[in-house]
């Protein structure tokens, strides 16, 4: 119990530092979201009396401007904690911030949520069969294949995929989330559709994002089986199946596996260059928008989302790391078989 409440302490005091350096970075600075939008109304409307201007700017970004700060900050943070993240000012001027997000989160986490599990899954598969074939002509192929791969970013590749089968190959679309022909709903044509479209930018997170893991996963396995208790099982006859799997890759993957819940958490901040790449609307190409065109609420909005999430997730990392490694609760240094 004590285990879990400091952790959750942590992570409360650590959300509340980020709305409060948000309210900083976007109230103090000179040209922040309140002075620009304070100014553009009275250049578009320039019969609006102060109190109009000051409510639309209480709207759009949560406090009243001619209020003192401590007001300011109280009405932000309580408003940031009950999910109001104000209102677009330029890219969708009224609608609240939290719609637009909501709205481009399924996207996201769909494209950059499947290639992360998938992409996790082969690099743990692929790095203990490398530790298993340790010197064999699969392991310095996949090794070298793999080290090539991930030195070349994921935005180069999507661009050679898109040339290779959208445009030479026409085989995949390579714009947007879906075709106009299909009909939105739970339908097979547009499950299909939607698959389609998410083909190519999942195609070139996976290729160019496994190979790092893999490499950890063979070198903590190959360090593995070369402990003294996995000697011990061997000498006591237990069956190779559970020595891999209870032995082995128990304790191989817990250094990758913290990364791995941590790298789910910044899914939603999405991939702001992939997104734009393939014109996907989720997350990432909401924000590079928000920044473009200079909407304050919306990008302070989409930073606050992904520090959140980033939190929680270190957060649910810290719960389920003593599930696989009994030492994070106990503070045993032993292995843990």
């Amino acid at each position: 119990m004590n285990y879990f409440i400091k952790r959750l302490g942590r992570s409360g005091i650590t959300l509340f530092l980020v709305v409060a350096i948000t309210f900083v970075l976007t109230r103090l600075m000179p040209g922040g979201p309140v002075a620009t939008m304070r100014a553009r109304l009275r250049r578009q409307n320039p019969t609006m009396t102060t109190e109009q201007i000051n409510q639309q700017v209480q709207a759009a970004v949560g406090v009243r401007p001619d209020s003192p700060l401590y007001v300011q900050f109280y009405n932000y943070v309580t408003g940031v904690f009950q999910g109001d993240f104000g209102e677009s000012i330029v890219l969708s001027p009224g609608t609240p911030v939290m719609d637009m997000y909501v709205n481009a989160i399924p996207w996201t986490l769909f494209v950059l949520g499947m290639a992360t599990v998938i992409t996790f899954a082969i690099s743990v598969t692929l790095g203990a069969l490398l530790a298993y074939k340790e010197g064999s002509k699969i392991d310095v192929g996949l090794s070298s294949v793999s080290i090539i791969l991930n030195s070349i970013p994921y935005y180069v590749a999507a661009i050679v995929l898109i040339g290779v089968f959208a445009t030479w190959l026409d085989l995949l679309p390579f714009q947007g989330n879906r075709s106009l022909e299909t009909t939105p709903g739970f339908n097979v044509p547009f499950m299909i559709d939607v698959l389609r479209h998410a083909i190519l930018p999942m195609i070139s997170v996976i290729i160019t994002g496994f190979g790092a893991q893999m490499l950890g996963m063979r070198s903590n396995s190959i360090r593995v089986l070369g402990e003294d208790y996995i000697r011990v099982a061997r000498l006591r006859m237990l069956p190779t199946n559970r020595i891999a799997t209870r032995y082995v890759a128990r304790n191989a993957i817990l250094p990758i596996y913290t990364g791995f819940i941590i790298s789910i958490g910044f899914i939603l901040g999405g991939s702001v260059i992939l997104e734009e790449i393939f014109r996907y609307p989720g997350v990432g190409r909401q924000f590079f928008a928000a920044a473009s065109q200079r909407d304050y609420p919306v990008m302070m909005g989409g930073f606050l989302l992904i520090s959140f999430a980033v939190v929680i997730a270190v957060f649910i990392a810290d719960l389920t790391y003593g599930l696989i490694d009994p030492r994070a609760s106990t503070g045993d240094d032993n292995e843990a078989y």
